[in-house]
């Protein structure tokens, strides 16, 4: 099912001419611009703290640095454009000045931001809704040339957790849509393309843990998957515990996520996520796509 249309399986051009290469695993770091994000540990309260962060977890080995002004956590409010505008461009610009030789990602589902957040210096767009929510994000992505992260979401983040009846196999559901996304994605000219499965998005924990199990198999589309696994309610929730509980549990999560092929950890804890994938690959040989 691979297309030819598509990048080389392990890399992604960005902007200026700079490759991100994925020909091991690497790691993206979460930059909360939203004072109301799941997990608390993650907010960013002024610029000083923002660029204090992102050093730290530049220096950690972070790849990628993906900032979001929208929360998508369940039943998350929704804010307007200048609010996410507002929260985003400011803080992006401040990173892109500081950190000129970084990748930047943005997590937005709004093509008037990811406009403005490329003009601003981002390099990849992180869209969890995979053009679902703004018709105009496709279009948009492709007419800027840059990586795109394709998400799979059902309903939007006030609603997705009433959207978890999967009638048939998820993983199937998940092929599915990802094939028909990907021929969209083609017809606009994107050409540099990331999965993400969307881990507790529109899911359960018990269904999260399924597709992480058998995350392999996603492997056929012939693309590079994201992980975004740190924290969330698959890892806390059957354990008991708090999102601020649970780094020992995103590590194991991750740890089966690198084993199972994924290129790229969307996480909070950089340091810990990147001795993850150096111990797994001085252990194992990860499944290659």
């Amino acid at each position: 099912m691979q297309d030819t249309c598509f990048s080389p399986t392990q890399t992604l051009r960005c902007p200026g001419g700079r490759v991100l290469d994925l020909r091991r695993p690497r790691v993206m770091g979460i930059l909360n611009l939203t004072p109301d994000s799941f997990y608390a540990g993650s907010r960013v309260g002024s610029e000083t703290e923002l660029l204090r962060r992102a050093e730290v977890m530049l220096e950690a080995g972070a790849a990628v640095l993906d900032l979001g002004g929208y929360s998508s956590r369940p039943g998350a409010e929704d804010i307007s454009v200048d609010e996410e505008k507002h929260r985003l461009l400011p803080a992006l610009e401040a990173v892109r000045r500081a950190f000129p030789e970084a990748f930047l990602s943005v997590d937005t589902f709004r093509a008037e931001v990811a406009e403005l957040a490329v003009a601003a210096g981002a390099d990849i767009l992180n869209d969890i809704s995979g053009g679902t929510l703004d018709t105009e994000m496709l279009p948009t992505a492709g007419r800027l040339g840059v990586p795109y992260v394709l998400m799979h979401l059902r309903g939007t983040p006030q609603t997705m957790t009433q959207h978890t009846d999967y009638e048939g196999d998820i993983v199937l559901e998940l092929v599915r849509y990802f094939r028909d996304k990907l021929a969209e994605l083609r017809r606009h000219g994107v050409t540099d393309v990331l999965l993400d499965p969307g881990f507790g998005f529109a899911k359960t924990p018990a269904q999260s843990h399924e597709l992480l199990r058998r995350l392999p198999e996603l492997h056929l589309l012939g693309l590079p998957i994201l992980a975004g696994l740190s924290r969330k309610s698959m890892v806390y929730k059957p354990l008991g515990l708090q999102p601020e509980a649970a780094l020992a549990g995103t590590i194991t999560l991750n740890t089966l996520a690198v084993l199972g092929g994924a290129r790229l950890l969307r996480v909070h804890d950089v340091a810990e996520a990147v001795q993850t994938i150096q111990l797994v690959s001085n252990t194992y040989s990860p499944i290659s796509p």
